[in-house]
């Protein structure tokens, strides 16, 4: 069946790459300064390389929001994701994929009763509205300083010309490796749990792991999507909203490229910090927002007289017409599958206070007796969801307890036992050998919660330890161990 459910992740990286590769070249083909067929090979060529070797670290992020459990649950979620893109590009409207992803696990987390991370949603909601300003800010920077030294240097056209498509193919070939990287999570990452690839090495020298073989058929779909859809949309954005020069387009793509890496380069964020500035958040942007936004400040710039704002309202009003209407699609087809095709679209996540938990309550900072009282009729009462558990606490602790969320996180039932089969499906190059030693001393042990999991890995070894300070360290950290969950608990099964 894996192929089948497979399937809609390739969808909807052939959705993908037809709607944002008009991101990084639509503005250099539509000023007619790179052919489609050009702009298509190199997009293509860069977003495969971005997939495969940048890949990985969004991946691991994935999940914030909703932890997608199930194959066929996963294979819903980027089907609804990939119909609601497809249906935007159809009416030539550059919507964002994140944005489609995003609104399709929200409909995922209404289907099975799971909480929404408020936190996680905010701050994805967040760069919604400061990408394409920030866009904006850098075309409308880089333009000016540009434009005066273009006037001062007098340049002759021929050189002129060759410089700026020298430059908006390189910039594209960035725009497209960026797009590669942060993205691909949104295409493939929820099918890496459950990935029955292995490792293939190439020449003994050149090795794939389960998690970049699929990247590459997702690289490959994108690819597939360039190639046989993006032109439409590449014409709207390039010319749709106002018309830019090719020095314009130069700028615009420049802008989009770099709003892409300041929200994914985690040296710019420590750097930031170091200096006593706010750390930028490492979330996925809409490259679809940042194009927009830069042609937009180049268009301001000029006055505003040339831009097309009909065409701009329909591009508006579909970014907020996207996640609402992949939620909707993804809550309605789960239903289809769940009852009329039988098939597990979720893995029921139940909630109880067991023994273990009820001695751990008493640990939590602001817990008292007088807690225990409260919760004392929910003693080893099974609750089927995370909503329902959520309901009864904040029913008898207060809805803005700081204990709830502790409570919850302690609570929930996740049992499984470690076998053989299921620690030779990690990837030895992703953990150290010291931590892979550790996992191999726990074959044949069974646990009820993961808490309790990750706490026997911290007791046997300090390489399972956080580390005082040290942010980089025990971000790593948080991403090995839900790699790891997720591995052991899908081989389990």
């Amino acid at each position: 069946m894996l192929p089948v459910f497979l399937s809609s992740g390739l969808f909807l990286g052939w959705s993908l790459g037809a709607n944002d590769a008009s991101n990084v070249f639509g503005t250099a083909v539509a000023s007619r300064m790179v052919k489609f067929r050009t702009a298509a090979i190199i997009c293509s060529v860069f977003v495969i390389i971005g997939a495969v070797a940048g890949g990985s670290g969004a991946s691991h992020t994935l999940g914030k929001l909703g932890a997608v459990n199930a194959l066929a649950g996963a294979f819903m979620v980027a089907l609804s994701a990939a119909l609601t893109v497809y249906l935007m590009t159809v009416a030539r409207y550059p919507v964002s994929t994140s944005q489609a992803i995003v609104g399709a696990i929200v409909g995922w987390n209404l289907f099975t009763g799971s909480i929404t991370d408020p936190a996680s949603l905010s701050k994805i909601m967040m760069t919604w509205v400061a990408c394409p300003a920030l866009s904006a800010i850098f075309a409308v920077s880089m333009y000016i300083p540009i434009a005066y030294a273009i006037k001062r240097l007098s340049l002759h056209i021929l050189t002129l010309d060759t410089m700026t498509r020298w430059g908006l193919i390189l910039a594209g070939a960035f725009g497209s490796y960026a797009l590669g990287a942060n993205n691909i999570a949104n295409v493939m990452g929820v099918f890496v749990p459950v990935a029955p690839f292995h490792d293939i090495t190439f020449f003994d020298t050149i090795t794939l792991s389960p998690e970049q073989q699929l990247f590459f058929l997702g690289g490959l779909a994108i690819a597939t999507g360039v190639f046989t859809y993006s032109r439409q949309v590449m014409m709207t954005v390039g010319a749709g909203i106002v018309r830019l020069s090719p020095i314009a387009a130069f700028i615009v793509v420049t802008a989009h490229s770099l709003v892409l890496f300041v929200f994914s380069s985690q040296e710019l964020s420590n750097f930031l910090h170091s200096v006593g500035l706010p750390r930028i958040p490492l979330v996925p942007v809409s490259s679809s927002q940042a194009i927009v936004g830069a042609v937009i400040g180049v268009g301001l710039l000029k006055g505003g007289g040339g831009i097309r704002w009909r065409t701009l309202g329909g591009i508006a009003s579909s970014w907020v017409t996207t996640p609402i209407m992949a939620s909707v699609v993804c809550f309605v087809s789960l239903f289809f599958l769940q009852n009329v095709f039988n098939q597990q679209t979720y893995r029921p996540v139940e909630y109880e206070l067991t023994p273990m938990v009820w001695e751990r309550i008493a640990t939590l900072p602001g817990a008292s007796e007088a807690t225990h009282e409260a919760l004392d009729d929910m003693w080893i009462e099974r609750y089927p969801n995370a909503q329902e558990f959520k309901t009864a606490l904040e029913n008898r602790l207060g809805e803005t307890s700081p204990l709830v969320p502790l409570i919850m996180e302690y609570a929930e039932l996740d049992a499984f036992r470690i076998t053989t089969k299921a620690v030779n499906k990690i990837d030895r190059n992703y953990l150290t050998d010291e931590e892979m030693d550790i996992v191999e001393t726990l074959v044949g042990q069974a646990f009820t919660h993961r808490w309790r999991f990750v706490e026997v890995l911290e007791e046997s070894s300090e390489a399972w330890r956080p580390k005082k300070g040290d942010d980089e360290f025990n971000k790593e950290r948080k991403r090995k161990l839900k790699y790891l969950f997720d591995t052991l608990r899908a081989a389990s099964e």
